[in-house]
């Protein structure tokens, strides 16, 4: 038996669900990972009798497809869809069944307008709390449009194609044999790189704001919410609704909520936003800022969106090294998320460049995958908590160095070392690895501003207690301010004190 009791009990009540009859093809081998499928597919047509299943030669093998009766959909797992893509399968199970998915009438109606044949395939690792969104964006676009395919490939079953394609980090995506594209994507975002998301026409006749809000994490949703709260026009317009907190896997410090994970929090934080009528622009990125009668947004698309206040709540993104290497060799050896690419560093050896508590958790957290882990501080200690460097230090496969300057990341067609300075020795020295991941804390995404918007050195936004920044009717909330924690709880409550400073502007303006 593959599924625990408890897991049965839910997907048998989601089986329950299904609008009509589906076929599963089958192709199989003679090894564990065919053993294992078949179990799985064994037990999904014992639970549910809409459920066939047929043996076939697929184009990989082990694998399996979801079809209707008489018609192939394109949806492909191959390897086992467990772990964070057993979602995917039961999704993928009801989609093709009939049953309607959770997607706006816009974005479905984009899908089924796509012409052309695109054959997607997406290498995924089944630790990967940011590959479900990509496998389930592609399978969705498989069911409703004929001219599309999907195969999700789970790279430890396929550890020869993922290293022959050279493949350093998942979700990796490919079209039509090309790379497409890495990292978590969203539906409306893997639409807008095939050239079908909204251009700046869908922006030309929009009233003005009275708040508009520029970012969408937890403090630009925040911020909306309590302006919307007020009754006033509200906007928001974001590159990626949710920001960092998509990328955030365990989240246990959002008081009232004992453990949650980045991308349900999201989930939550957007269905609220949506409450209030929030006009929401995703995948819009701003480029400049100018006060006139109203204060303007100027986005990439060419777009101008006119407010009479704006708070700003741009987020902060994983700080580079910047080192040679690093640039050319992200995504073939050079990492920034170690819950996802982990994986494919099984009994290599990695480094981990920061000694803070993400690089030391980090460090952890690879050790039980990877031979060997060596964490590169620049300083002459770390600066984790003492509990981490308690439970780092007990691990026999990890080495410390410390005052350690990284000065070049090495390699060919992918990583094979990095060097680094020896501050206290003034040697450089080498070291013989295959993966390294940044961990050296974060940058705030500000640089549009350019001298409009006072800032501290670091590129931080300064803003007063009431939010406000140096320019009236211009606020600010978040990880891009100059508030010295950076968490999610604050950044909400710093989206709220925005938008109520906001509207207090507003009555004395």
């Amino acid at each position: 038996m593959l599924l625990d009791a408890d897991i049965k009990a839910q997907l048998a009540q989601y089986l329950q669900l299904m609008e009509g009859d589906i076929l599963l093809k089958v192709s199989e081998g003679t090894d564990e990972v065919t053993r294992d499928m078949l179990i799985l597919v064994d037990e999904l047509a014992t639970m549910s009798p809409n459920i066939k299943v047929e043996k076939v030669q697929l184009e990989r093998t082990p694998s399996f497809s979801v079809n209707r009766i008489g018609e192939d959909t394109g949806v492909t797992f191959a390897g086992v869809p467990l772990g964070h893509e057993f979602t995917s399968l039961v999704l993928a199970l009801l989609q093709v069944s009939g049953r309607a998915p959770k997607v706006d009438q816009k974005v479905i109606d984009q899908i089924k307008n796509i012409k052309g044949e695109y054959k997607f395939e997406s290498y995924i690792s089944l630790t990967c709390h940011n590959c479900p969104d990509v496998v389930q964006a592609l399978n969705l676009m498989s069911i409703l449009n004929p001219g599309i395919s999907h195969t999700m490939i789970d790279g430890a079953a396929f550890k020869e194609e993922v290293e022959s394609k050279n493949i350093m980090a998942v979700p990796t995506v490919f079209l039509n044999e090309e790379n497409f594209g890495g990292g978590r994507m969203t539906i409306e975002e893997i639409l807008a790189k095939m050239g079908t998301g909204p251009d700046a026409s869908e922006f030309t006749d929009k009233d003005p704001y009275d708040v508009l809000v520029v970012g969408g994490g937890p403090a630009g949703a925040s911020a909306a919410i309590y302006a919307a709260r007020k009754g006033i026009r509200t906007g928001i317009v974001a590159e990626r609704f949710g920001g960092q907190v998509m990328d955030t896997m365990g989240i246990e410090n959002f008081i009232s909520v004992k453990h949650t994970e980045g991308p349900k929090l999201v989930a939550s934080l957007e269905e609220h936003v949506k409450d209030y009528g929030i006009d929401v622009m995703n995948l819009q990125r701003a480029k400049r800022l100018e006060k006139k009668d109203l204060i303007e947004i100027e986005l990439e698309n060419g777009a101008v969106l006119k407010s009479k206040t704006v708070i700003l709540s741009t987020g902060a993104r994983w700080r580079n090294i910047g080192v040679p290497g690093e640039a050319e060799f992200k995504n073939k050896g050079v990492a920034y998320c170690p819950h996802c690419d982990g994986p494919l560093f099984e009994g290599k050896r990695v480094a981990v460049v920061g000694g803070g508590n993400s690089g030391v958790e980090a460090a952890i957290d690879l050790a039980g995958i990877v031979k060997h882990v060596t964490v590169l501080e620049y300083n002459a200690e770390l600066k984790a908590d003492a509990v981490l460097q308690d439970r780092l230090y007990s691990l026999p496969n990890v080495t410390v160095i410390k005052n350690a300057q990284t000065k070049e990341i090495t390699g060919t067609d992918k990583v094979n070392g990095i060097s680094y300075l020896d501050r206290e020795t003034e040697e450089v020295r080498h070291i013989e690895l295959e993966g390294i991941f940044v961990q050296i804390g974060l940058i705030p995404n500000t640089d549009w501003l350019g001298e409009t918007i006072e800032r501290t050195r670091f590129g931080e936004i300064i803003v007063d207690k009431h939010g406000a920044t140096n320019l009236p009717g211009v606020f600010a909330a978040g990880d891009c301010t100059d508030s010295p924690y950076k968490q999610i709880i604050i950044s909400m409550g710093s989206g709220a004190t925005a938008a109520l400073g906001a509207f207090d502007y507003m009555i004395r303006n």
